[in-house]
This record gives C-alpha cells, structure tokens and sequence, in this order.
C-alpha cells in the first residue's frame, strides 16, 4: 500500500499486529474485530518527508480493545482521542480526534529522535496486562519526580549502567507498581537485567506508572482494583519468563514458586516486608525453601526508615485522604508496636491524638507506654477508639466482638500487607446496610443504627487511599533491593536456601549515601579513640 502521497493530517500509517498497514482514516472501515477481549497496540510508523505540509512530531499510537460493546483507545498523544464502536459494524474516530489533527497542523513542525522512535517501538515487542497505555505520559511525569528524590539509587544505578552486575539475568518482581518501585527497575535493567513485573496487592497499583513501565520496554502485569484470579494469572504470567532473581512484597510469588511451579530454577530472591519476611522463615523453618532470600526488611536502613517514618507518615495520609478528619483531641487505636506501629502512632501523637496501643508482646507494649502511649487489651480499646489502625501482619485483629462495641462513627484502617486484619466478613454480616460515602471510605450500618466505615476496603491504606511511602525514604529501601540482588550473584556458589540479611558493609554504604545527599558528615574516630575502642587493658 503506497501511503507517501495520501494526506492523513501528518500522520502516516499505523500497524495492526498481524503486520496488516492501515491509514488512520481507515480504522473507521477496518475496525479489527477478532482479538477477542484483549489489546492490541498500533504503531503510526513516521516517514521524514512531510504530509500535507506537516511533519510527524510524535509517534502517534492506538490501543483497541475488543469488548462486548464499544472499543476504546486509552488516548492519542494524551489527547483523549476515542475510537468507538456505538452500533453496527463500523468505528469512527471521535471528534476528539479531528480537532487534535488540526491542533497538530497548527504547531510548529517537529521530527522525533531515533532514539525516542526505538523507545516507544518497544511496546510493540513487550506482553503485558495494564489499565491504559495512554496514561504513559502522566506515568513517565510521576516517575521522574520520585526519581529526582532517590538519590541513593541514582548513584547504584549509575555504577550499575558502568559495571553491568545483573547482564544476563531475568528478574521477577511482585512489587507495589508506583513510581518509586519503577525507579528501581529502571535501575535493574540499567545493570543488564531483563525484568518483568507484576503488582502486589490489587489495589496499589499506579495505573499511569504501569503504562510508563510498558511502554519503556518492561513487561508489566498490573491494574488497579485487578480481581484475586487476575493477581495470581499476572504472578504467572512474570514467573513465564522464568526469572533468575525474585522480588517479593509479601512472599506471593515466592508462595506461587513452592506450591505450584516447583519445577523452576530460581538463584535467589529478595523480600521487601515484614509480612513476606514471616512467611520466609517458616518456611525456612520447615526446610522447605529452595533457594536463598535476602530479607530487604530487617536491612537497617530499610525497617528503621521505610516502616517506621514511611509508614507512618503514609498510612495517616492514606486515612486523611479519604475521611478529611481531624486527628487532634481523637483517639487513635493503633494494634501492634512494631516499627510500623510505632511510626503511626508517633506520627497521631504529634497531630494531637490521644494513642491507644494494643500489643500482645510485653517489651513493645512497655515500650508504647513509655513513648507515653496507653496500653490496652483490643476489647478496653473498642469501646473508647474514634479510629483504630493495625499493623500486626495477623489476621482478624479487630473482628465481631470489638464491632459490637465501637462507638458510632468509629474508623478502621489497616496499614498491614494483606486485608485480613480487619474481619470485613463478620462486620458485613453483623451489618444491614452498606453505602460508600466518599471515595474509599465504606459505611456500615450495624442494626443498632450505629455506622462504622472502612477505609479502602481494609488493604493496605498507604497505597489504597494515598500514594504510599514518600519517594525520599523508600530512596534507601530499594537501594537495599539493587544491593542484594548484585550480592546473591556475587555469592551465589556459597549461599545455601535459607534467609539471609544484608551484609553490614552494605547496609552502612546506604545510610553514608544518604546522609551525605541530606547534607550530613559523618564524624570520625581518632586514632586514639580507636585504639581505645579495641582495647580491654584501659582502666577507670
């Protein structure tokens, strides 16, 4: 088909995936209508002389959906172009469409770099799962703003671009897919790595950061609000490519690996959190696991940092995002005084709340009340909560018998890793009504006529009704991560199937790296303090 003398607006032709070529105009005649229920990407190919006296200034691309009723392009250029399928058999562009054309005639004529038409030509190759491919742009704006503010992993992946420690290796990551998380595989790959990734909690996923990360080159499999078979079918779709290195939040795929797809050889894994880390060493406990782990989580620079101010911090945005209250004069619950649980309630503590503890371990319950926190039992603590948030890694910490006791307009959240610490089951049951009230907040009505709403369906509330952790602290977790994958290659031979931590030396590498870009020197010792230290034979 010769396209070289056909005016369509400055662009020029776009590529079905069975290699048929179409002009833009004739997606109106020749809708594809047999993919069945999935995407497929058209690439406008760009041609150097100009069409109509306009030259190509971008790479203009359409996803078509073939559903039930309409198709749908996630946006032309972010334009919000729409093909549509109304009635019958033919599509038609959108008036979105025409007027972005003219839009295009109107602006000064620009050619794209080789080097951007190679970038974006990637999708073409990449299998993926993803909400929109056209929120790629709004993607690539997120991710450079949480980049701008790792400046640890910046450095680890400018040596990485240099030295390549991970050329050679596939790399499957169930991670959070938000914008930091797409930092670090940036990173990866800039060390050699071929990565995949999948999300790790339905509803974490950034939808505009997942198209960014597809239309880089990164095989993604995540939506938002994806259903429980949809997560595990995009487990399984990374585990197809059949990663060297696992990156686990939470130990699903690491769970997926055991229990289903025993057959593949893995050289080891890094996991990010506490939940995942539990589940670890159980199974490590029980001689049962097949490889070696890097718990990323009991990293210093991780737990003490990521848990304590991240989740703090994130967890209260997450809560103030979707109810709007005011935190001074309130009672705030808060189960469980890990580092988690402490940084919430430091954090309620100092926006003026009045923080309850619960806890069943005596040192950390004595430590909450030193921190100048009480400390209850779950049952004492429902009857006086206004908002009550876990963050133990159980399951049914709050549950029927401490609903039946919550004051009207009680709030309950969960900063856990999986959504079973809120007994949503019991509270739907005791309940005859249920109405959304705001976005992620949920009311339920007891048959007393007292409410209590659930924020974010009882996920993870950082990520469910905020951004999560803050690009700067999340900055040393996903160091760790990089780290750890370069040290399991580097000892491979010598590491056995158990649960590792992260060496101190690269531990202490971190925090020197972020310390120095906060600006912070770090004293050091003389030699006579030095000797002092590594001496018994000085008196009093």
């Amino acid at each position: 088909m010769d396209l070289t003398h056909r005016d369509v607006g400055g662009f020029a032709f776009a590529q079905l995936d069975d290699g048929r070529v179409v002009t833009l105009p004739e997606i109106e005649q020749q809708c594809p209508r047999n993919h069945e229920h999935r995407f497929v990407l058209l690439f406008v190919e760009l041609k150097a002389q100009p069409f109509a006296g306009v030259y190509v200034d971008d790479l203009a691309r359409v996803v078509v959906g073939v559903g039930p009723q309409q198709l749908v392009t996630p946006g032309f250029l972010g334009s919000g172009v729409h093909v549509r399928e109304p009635t019958g058999s033919g599509c038609q562009l959108s008036a979105d469409f025409s007027a972005h054309r003219e839009s295009r005639r109107a602006e000064s004529p620009g050619v794209l770099s080789s080097d951007r038409i190679k970038q974006l030509r990637k999708v073409s190759r990449v299998e993926y799962d993803i909400a929109d491919i056209g929120l790629a742009d709004k993607g690539d704006l997120r991710i450079e703003w949480a980049s701008r503010r790792m400046p640890v992993l910046a450095a680890i992946r400018e040596r990485f671009e240099k030295e390549q420690p991970l050329a050679g290796y596939r790399i499957g990551a169930c991670m959070h897919v938000t914008s930091e998380t797409a930092t670090l595989m940036h990173a990866l790959v800039a060390g050699g790595a071929e990565v995949a990734i999948c999300a790790s909690n339905p509803l974490s996923t950034q939808d505009d950061v997942a198209a960014s990360l597809v239309r880089a080159g990164i095989p993604t499999y995540a939506v938002r609000g994806e259903s429980a078979d949809d997560f595990y079918r995009h487990i399984n779709a990374v585990l197809d490519t059949h990663p060297h290195l696992v990156f686990d939040d939470g130990a699903d795929m690491t769970t997926v690996l055991h229990r289903e797809r025993i057959d593949q050889d893995v050289v080891g894994g890094m996991e990010e959190t506490t939940t995942g880390v539990i589940r670890l060493k159980a199974m490590a406990d029980e001689d049962v696991l097949r490889y070696p782990v890097v718990a990323v989580n009991d990293s210093d620079t991780k737990h003490l940092f990521d848990n304590r101010h991240g989740t703090g911090q994130s967890s209260l945005d997450g809560i103030l995002r979707a109810s709007n209250i005011l935190f001074a004069g309130r009672r705030v619950v808060v189960a469980g005084f890990g580092d988690c649980g402490w940084g919430i309630a430091t954090r309620a503590k100092g926006m003026g709340a009045d923080v309850i503890v619960t806890e069943i371990d005596p040192i950390r319950a004595v430590a909450a009340a030193m921190e100048g926190h009480r400390v209850m039992s779950g049952e004492e603590a429902a009857e006086v909560g206004d908002l009550f948030i876990t963050a133990t890694g159980n399951i049914h910490v709050f549950r029927a018998e401490h609903f039946a006791k919550m004051k009207d307009g009680s709030i309950i959240a969960n900063a856990g890793h999986f959504d079973v610490e809120l007994d949503l089951v019991a509270l739907d049951e005791m309940s005859v009504s249920r109405r959304v009230l705001r976005d992620n907040l949920e009311e339920f009505v007891m048959p007393d006529g007292r409410r209590i709403l659930v924020v974010a369906d009882g996920r993870l509330v950082n990520l469910g009704a905020a951004e999560g952790h803050p690009a700067d602290v999340m900055d040393m977790s996903f160091a760790d991560q990089a780290l750890a994958a370069e040290w399991i290659i580097q000892n491979k031979d010598n590491l056995r199937p158990q649960v590792y931590t992260l060496p101190k030396e690269l531990d202490h590498e971190v925090a020197r790296l972020k310390l120095a870009a906060m600006g912070g020197t770090l004293e050091s010792l003389t030699a006579e303090q030095s000797e002092y230290l590594d001496s018994w034979q000085h008196g009093t």
